[in-house]
């Protein structure tokens, strides 16, 4: 990411709309937010943007956004910040929203994880699930970053090495479609023969070259200084093998967290915030979009987020300016 994209450490920030979550929502809502005339910051504890489509599956193909038939993750994030950026958006990142206070006059606050205050007219969170933590690999966390990781960033970096990937998920399955043509080898190693990966995915591997060790876990990761081999154990028989691995990706989940978020005076349930047809908290100029959101038949997609995020900034421009429309008329209609 072009270091542009960060606003200077430690400048407080007086904005009309901060976005919490520099997921595809976010930055979506970053664009909205611009193309309605407001100033626009997006804070995000990452150190890059796209949530968790840059930091666990840049290189997927994904299938459901409408007007694409397929787009990889990372050229998604790169559009919505191509999208956004003639507005000049100011992107917080590295940094965790900690607290929430309102002035007098009724803005929002935020302190953030690096001593930086922001005063916004509203805020709008679009936090996905939170901050996420991968599950760790018990054996082998001393090879973390030297052969053993969690996210597969860029593919190539895969080319030609014997990969073993841990896991039944569906980011395990997908890595193992996508390293397939391209590494030397590809092992999946799962504890149990049944999987979570959707059933077109799973028969996609099974009819592949790659190798599937079920009831099965990793007993060692050895090498020096770098990932060489690792020791799969079989439960059923009590045997061990070892197979050559220069690379071993751990697709074990994550745990979400709300973190102070929790702290703010939301209505949360099941870590999800609470919002009405407007994508409003019970927190006065405070908003929410995408999938950390919840309401009665909400579905968590990326293209309903999108909206979503919409929604909330058109009435949170709306409490901003009582003068202002709520609908702004269409963006086709701007064009000179």
């Amino acid at each position: 990411m072009n270091a542009s994209l960060n606003a200077s450490t430690g400048t407080d920030l007086d904005v009309d709309i901060l976005i919490i979550g520099a997921g595809p929502a976010g930055l979506y809502g970053a664009y909205y937010a611009g193309f309605r005339g407001l100033r626009v910051a997006v804070l995000d504890a990452l150190s890059e943007p796209g949530g968790q489509v840059s930091a666990m599956y840049p290189e997927k193909a994904i299938l459901d956004i409408a007007g694409f038939p397929s787009v990889k993750g990372r050229d998604l994030v790169n559009g919505l910040l191509a999208q956004a950026a003639p507005f000049d958006p100011a992107y917080l990142l590295g940094e965790q929203a900690r607290s929430l206070e309102h002035t007098e006059d009724g803005r929002v606050v935020i302190g953030t994880s690096k001593g930086r205050t922001v005063t916004a007219g509203a805020v709008v969170i679009t936090g996905g699930i939170g901050t996420f933590t991968p599950r760790p690999l018990v054996k082998g966390q001393e090879f973390v970053d030297r052969g053993l990781s969690y996210f597969v960033p860029d593919l190539s970096a895969h080319t030609g090495k014997d990969v073993v990937i841990v896991g039944g998920g569906d980011s395990a399955f997908d890595w193992a479609v996508h390293l397939e043509p391209i590494a030397s080898s590809v092992t999946l190693v799962h504890r149990r023969d049944k999987f979570r990966a959707h059933a077109a995915t799973v028969t996609k591997v099974r009819e592949s070259t790659v190798r599937m060790l079920v009831n099965a876990d990793i007993a060692a990761v050895r090498g020096n200084g770098w990932v060489a081999e690792v020791d799969v154990a079989h439960k059923l028989d009590e045997t061990t093998t070892t197979l050559p691995a220069q690379s071993v990706i751990a697709a074990l989940g994550f745990t979400a967290d709300l973190g102070p978020m929790t702290e703010w005076g939301l209505e949360i349930d099941s870590r999800h915030i609470v919002v009405n047809t407007r994508m409003e908290t019970i927190v006065p100029r405070v908003y929410a979009a995408g999938d950390i959101t919840d309401y009665p038949g909400k579905v968590r997609l990326i293209a309903v987020g999108f909206g979503e995020a919409a929604t909330a900034v058109n009435n949170a421009a709306a409490v901003l300016d009582p003068d202002a429309e709520i609908f702004p008329g269409h963006s086709t209609e701007k064009e000179s």
